[in-house]
């Protein structure tokens, strides 16, 4: 991840959706980058906070993050090293300088969050996650599953489609997996979050009035014949929100779990 600081200036405050809990239906997101460390958290803190299910990802090979040189990155695995232990180790390597580059405020941050970095191609799709339950945003993920899939750029993006492909589609469930461009640095990070927030806060509210329209049992199916009225809807929710964050560059794909 880039540690300076990014040019993008955020848009001000839109004003469709609300990131206030209102209670009632949810959908259920993932959000995901290449290490879960800075932008795929950010993300999931930002849906936590609005009492959105969440749940998040990695898809590289190593949690890769910035060392004392380009040429020396500290590394760490997938699945098997908490946050905490990540902070503590910089912490005594380096104070001053994983201070300087936002790394102890970033791994401070998401170990409020969540134990550790989960890589993409490792989750077990539709099996409970009965080990996550303290994880913010745990309370809606137990089954395994989600309805919108964030990536934070390109090549993570395709690296979930190819995964879903690969996998079959065995629960024959859509789900949306929409890319937004956002550079790995700890402001444009923020600023992403925001985005991705309001644009969850939308397609909500559509997935909301859809499922009045067809029927709870119906919709809460999850199927492709339940979905296809809001499933329709998403390219058009996607195109007003670029209008609003025009520095955010969005892709769209329906895939299947």
């Amino acid at each position: 991840m880039e540690t300076a600081n990014g040019a993008c200036s955020a848009p001000p405050t839109a004003t469709n959706g609300s990131s206030e809990d209102s209670g009632g239906f949810k959908l259920k997101f993932c959000t995901v980058c290449a290490s879960n460390q800075n932008r795929s958290m950010e993300a999931h803190l930002r849906l936590s906070e609005a009492n959105y299910p969440v749940i998040s990802f990695g898809t590289g090979s190593l949690v890769r993050l910035p060392g004392p040189s380009i040429t020396q990155p500290n590394v760490y695995p997938f699945n098997k090293v908490s946050y905490d232990t990540i902070y503590k180790e910089l912490d005594g390597k380096d104070r001053r300088l994983y201070t300087a580059n936002g790394l102890l405020n970033m791994l401070g941050r998401n170990r409020q969050v969540k134990w550790g970095p989960e890589r993409w191609q490792d989750w077990q799709i539709g099996i409970p996650r009965t080990e996550q339950v303290k994880d913010r945003g745990h309370a809606g993920t137990e089954g395994g599953v989600v309805d919108i899939v964030f990536t934070c750029e390109e090549r993570c993006w395709d690296a979930v489609i190819d995964d879903l492909l690969n996998r079959g589609g065995p629960l024959n469930r859509p789900v949306h997996v929409i890319n937004i461009d956002i550079k790995d640095n700890h402001e444009e990070a923020l600023i992403g979050g925001r985005g991705i927030l309001d644009l969850a806060d939308s397609l909500n509210q559509a997935a909301k009035e859809e499922r009045d329209i067809i029927g709870t049992a119906t919709f809460d199916m999850a199927s492709a014949a339940g979905r296809t009225s809001f499933d329709e809807r998403v390219p058009e929710i996607i195109g007003e929100w670029q209008e609003r964050w025009p520095n955010l560059p969005a892709t769209w794909t329906l895939a299947w779990f």
